[in-house]
């Protein structure tokens, strides 16, 4: 394997791993040589994954959490740091979606659920993983934002601005953290076919107007932003910090040349 790409000895932590991106980012880690923590809030859900990694050779330990509970994220810290001795690389991944509408209708509480799982959470993890990174000599913190941070929603308000403030956390943390060598990285993905997306891939209407509107004709799969994480993670990605790398078929660059139907 060239090291560009070699995570070997690397411990990752991985939120919301339990599937979708998370868990394809989990395995893929763990196949470049990490050892992996899977974590999710369903324990049955995060032994499958482990066991699915380590069938194929790989290391992989479990630890549950919600990331909304503070003292969640700092006990996934701090077992992992027992177990494991410290926290290479951090992979922010867990986010919540409760509401589906315009900006006039939605609900203080669904506002609040939304920016505090998929901004603050991403804060308070950095803020416990990073300084030891930094006593470590250096580390890599990635942050799964969306395609949906760069663009205006209609129907998806509250979660576009969500990962708009995560892109910014990115910057944000990579000028703080850069001299420590850490850096601090987004992930936007565009439509994948995962079961937080599942509402809009299922949808006939919505899956040919997307596939129509993409270069690649297609929506993504898992697999193909695992390796966006492996890059930012390893040597490969060793002078790419504060950036938001789009893995979107090409959506966001405009439409294909296509004959009206």
């Amino acid at each position: 394997m060239s090291t560009l790409f070699d995570l070997t000895g690397k411990v990752a932590v991985i939120t919301g791993s339990s599937k979708g991106i998370g868990r394809a980012i989990a395995e893929r880690m763990a196949e470049h040589g990490a050892k992996v923590v899977v974590s999710s809030r369903k324990q049955a859900a995060c032994e499958a994954v482990a066991e699915a990694i380590a069938a194929r050779g790989g290391e992989a330990w479990v630890r549950t959490c919600n990331i909304n509970r503070k003292e969640d994220l700092q006990a996934l810290v701090d077992v992992t740091l027992g177990h494991w001795g410290g926290i290479d690389v951090l992979v922010c991944n867990a986010a919540v979606n409760p509401y589906y509408g315009p900006s006039l209708q939605v609900p203080d509480d669904a506002y609040d659920r939304i920016m505090n799982s998929n901004v603050r959470s991403n804060l308070w993890l950095c803020n416990m993983v990073l300084p030891q990174m930094a006593a470590r000599g250096g580390g890599a913190a990635i942050i799964v934002s969306s395609i949906g941070g760069l663009r205006g929603s209609v129907n998806l308000p509250v979660y576009a601005l969500s990962k708009a403030a995560d892109m910014q956390l990115a910057r944000n943390l990579a000028c703080e953290w850069g001299p420590k060598n850490i850096r601090v990285n987004c992930i936007a993905p565009g439509l994948v076919r995962t079961d937080f997306a599942r509402a809009l891939w299922e949808n006939p209407d919505l899956y040919r107007r997307r596939t129509r509107e993409t270069p690649l004709m297609r929506i993504g799969e898992p697999d193909e932003i695992a390796g966006a994480a492996i890059f930012l993670a390893a040597e490969a990605g060793r002078f790419v910090t504060g950036q938001t790398l789009v893995i979107d078929g090409g959506v966001t660059i405009g439409s294909p040349a296509l004959p009206p139907d």
